[in-house]
């Protein structure tokens, strides 16, 4: 069933450098801000909070190489492949694999047997594994494993990555190495910390905040392949919206991938009658997903 209309739709297709433009300054622009005010929070009180903002800022940018990923964070294509690239180094996700396991994720969202998101990282089944999933550590045993295996060659269990792409993401894995090896090699020789604190420590700090907010994209949701139910569209806040690039539209999205991100807001306006999974903040879809798994023995 067509629910939007043709004409509206091609509006609604039309991609912007402008607003791609536009919108990766402001990131950067907060970016920059919240590493000036952690060198000046330094042995102050409020430090852990400037450290934490600028978590918030940097796991964000999943958001950015999602957009660039589906090519509709601009119009010219290398835009969306340099920012994609340099988004996903910054939460150490290789954007060129990410390309393929989302792309599988789309074509088969909810697929408990074909899904890589499901495969990969089922939702929680108890509330030990909501805990688990919440410290983000696996996403970092994930990431940093996946990025050997692939700057190795080795695609075992990855079924979803077509073997004509698979010589690309090797040579994209290998150079993220190699950045992140350099990265490494010249802080350590510039006796430098600046790594640490703009980048590490508020990563690892964001990291758990993102892990809880793309647990409420399908978890709980249906499973089949109605894209009005298996996926859920959360109404958040503006400052939440515009960092994740309006993303918590998510069913909007999943029906209709290729729309831009500034497009969404009147995409939702178009659907939002439609949609059976409908949530009201973050807060309350994590309350409700935790409060439905079964509470530990005794």
């Amino acid at each position: 069933m067509r629910l939007i209309p043709a004409e509206a739709l091609r509006a609604l297709y039309a991609k912007s450098d402008r607003q791609g433009a536009a919108r990766t300054l402001a990131h950067l622009a907060l970016l920059a801000a919240g590493a000036g005010v952690i060198h000046a929070g330094r042995g102050r009180w409020w430090l852990p909070a400037a450290l934490l903002v600028q978590g918030l800022f940097l796991v964000a940018l999943f958001a950015a190489m999602h957009e660039c990923v589906h090519g509709s964070a601009f119009r010219a294509r290398v835009l969306n492949e340099v920012v994609g690239r340099l988004a996903g180094l910054a939460i150490l996700f290789d954007a060129t694999y990410y390309r393929q396991f989302h792309f599988a994720h789309h074509r088969y969202a909810q697929d408990p047997r074909r899904d890589p998101e499901l495969l990969t990282a089922p939702p929680p089944r108890s509330r030990a594994a909501y805990w688990w999933r919440a410290t983000a550590l696996p996403y970092w045993q994930a990431r940093l494993a996946n990025l050997a295996t692939l700057a190795r060659g080795r695609f075992d269990g990855l079924d979803f990555v077509p073997p004509p792409a698979r010589a690309e993401i090797v040579r994209s894995a290998r150079v993220m190495l190699a950045v992140l090896a350099t990265l490494a090699l010249a802080s350590v020789a510039l006796h430098s910390t600046l790594l640490f604190w703009d980048w590490l420590l508020p990563l690892a700090l964001g990291l758990p905040f993102l892990r809880l907010y793309l647990l409420s994209e399908h978890t709980g949701c249906s499973e089949d392949d109605d894209g009005l139910g298996n996926t859920r569209t959360t109404l958040s806040i503006w400052p939440v919206r515009f960092l994740m690039w309006n993303l918590p539209y998510h069913a909007e999205h999943h029906l209709y991938p290729s729309i831009p991100f500034h497009r969404l807001p009147a995409t939702h306006r178009r659907l939002r009658s439609h949609l059976r999974v409908l949530a009201r903040g973050y807060v309350g879809v994590q309350r409700g997903l935790y409060t439905a798994l079964p509470r530990p023995e005794r």
